[in-house]
């Protein structure tokens, strides 16, 4: 975890973040400055940014939104008014409306992002200065310093090479929180075709299995938001176990990046679990982050102690391998 301290001054009106990352300057520098790679961490999982504009100039502005697990969208912008490469660049950080227009109705604050090297790394300390002890408040209530550190949970993975972060790992699950896990699994394989082989029934039903010994009976795929679909798996042979199934409903599909969903066992009335499926290609390589938000601690162990994982692992195997073998089609 990157953070290692979030504090508020009331006297001063500034929310400063601290955190630590085990790379040169010029890397962090380059992840803050790169529009891409920016968007990959600012935003909290389930809130991913994506940069409308971007003009990195004194005077200059960068207008962003973030979008919800359910498609809502949050709406903001930066003005640039100092920038030193690499040791820092200093922003008007504002609300806008659906079309970029800033927001008069919310608070805008100044921003100042400084980076120092250290002897393992780079130190970034992040000032936020607010106009009055209200606008501080209602971005504390909002949930700021809850979703600055989640962000900054995802910034490991983007300041090293793909290979390097994830390569030879396998599925790893890190709980983010009581209700919150984050699954995440490289596979070896363009974008394209791994989306390819998450919508496609014909691709699922070979490599969406779990375990060995069960087949995948039932494939209902729902490619737009508001479709359902439907997924059922029975044991092959002697394999022990009963045949069960998945069905839910689509809430956001961003073809080829994401993909959200909420999903429930077959004949029942939930408890529902919303995945957050999202994609990054780097190099030929595909970075699956499945972000599951259960709805309570109790479903969330319930689930995980299921094998889920081991499951994943043993999908996520055969998926490669048929992401690889229809890489010419």
């Amino acid at each position: 975890m990157p953070v290692i301290d979030i504090t508020t001054d009331t006297e001063n009106l500034t929310l400063t973040v601290i955190a630590e990352f085990a790379a040169p300057i010029e890397r962090v520098w380059s992840a803050y400055s790169d529009p891409r790679q920016l968007e990959r961490f600012w935003g909290p999982p389930g809130w991913p940014a994506t940069f409308h504009t971007w003009d990195h100039t004194v005077g200059g502005r960068a207008d962003y939104s973030m979008t919800g697990p359910r498609g809502e969208t949050s709406r903001a912008y930066w003005e640039f008014t100092e920038i030193n490469a690499p040791h820092g660049f200093t922003v008007l950080d504002g609300f806008s409306d659906e079309n970029g227009v800033p927001n008069p109705d919310m608070p805008v604050g100044r921003m100042q992002f400084s980076f120092e090297p250290t002897a393992d790394g780079t130190r970034s300390t992040t000032i936020n200065w607010f106009e009055s002890i209200d606008s501080l408040q209602q971005v504390i209530d909002m949930g700021i310093i809850e979703g600055t550190r989640a962000a900054m949970s995802q910034v490991d993975a983007v300041l090293q090479d793909l290979r390097e972060y994830a390569q030879g790992k396998g599925t790893e699950v890190e709980m983010l929180d009581d209700t919150h896990v984050r699954i995440t699994r490289m596979v070896e394989g363009p974008r394209d075709l791994v989306w390819r082989a998450y919508t496609e029934p014909e691709l699922i039903k070979q490599w969406m299995l779990g375990p060995d010994g069960w087949e995948m009976t039932e494939c209902e795929v729902g490619l737009n938001a508001g479709d359902r679909y439907r997924n059922s798996w029975a044991p092959v042979g002697d394999t022990e176990g009963e045949a069960f199934g998945f069905e839910g409903e689509m809430l956001l599909v961003d073809a080829p990046r994401r993909a959200v969903q909420l999903e429930r066992m077959q004949g029942t009335g939930g408890p529902d679990v919303l995945n957050d499926v999202t994609f990054y290609e780097e190099d030929g390589a595909t970075l699956i982050t499945v972000l599951m938000d259960f709805p309570d601690k109790e479903t969330r162990d319930m689930i995980l102690a299921t094998g889920m994982a081991e499951g994943m692992e043993q999908s996520y195997a055969r998926l490669e391998r048929a992401v690889l073998a229809v890489r010419g089609v």
